[in-house]
């Protein structure tokens, strides 16, 4: 690792942090008032508020800690097939068409 660079964040890392400082996912779900096991999916799917909880609480910025989920992109490319669909006043039509 270069002088100056950030830390690199993986599953196991987070959580061993999470450890040293006395904290579990679940006591942190209830900090925040989820429930306690509602933080046992961020490692596979994305949940904004779960994500910010853990980096308010290391005090990391979330786009260190989930360097692939941020930034969020909301531009999407679609096909040619799904422009005419979606250009279309009814859409009804469009699926007994097809």
């Amino acid at each position: 690792m270069k002088p100056g660079t950030p830390p690199a964040w993986d599953q196991h890392s987070i959580k061993a942090e999470l450890h040293r400082r006395g904290m579990t996912l679940s006591a942190l779900a209830e900090s925040i008032g989820m429930k306690p096991n509602s933080f046992g999916h961020i490692w596979t799917r994305k949940n904004s508020k779960a994500e910010k909880a853990i980096a308010d609480f290391l005090e990391v910025p979330v786009e260190q800690l989930f360097p692939d989920r941020y930034p969020i992109k909301k531009t999407r490319i679609l096909s040619s097939r799904y422009a005419r669909r979606a250009t279309s006043g009814n859409r009804g039509q469009d699926r007994a068409a097809a």
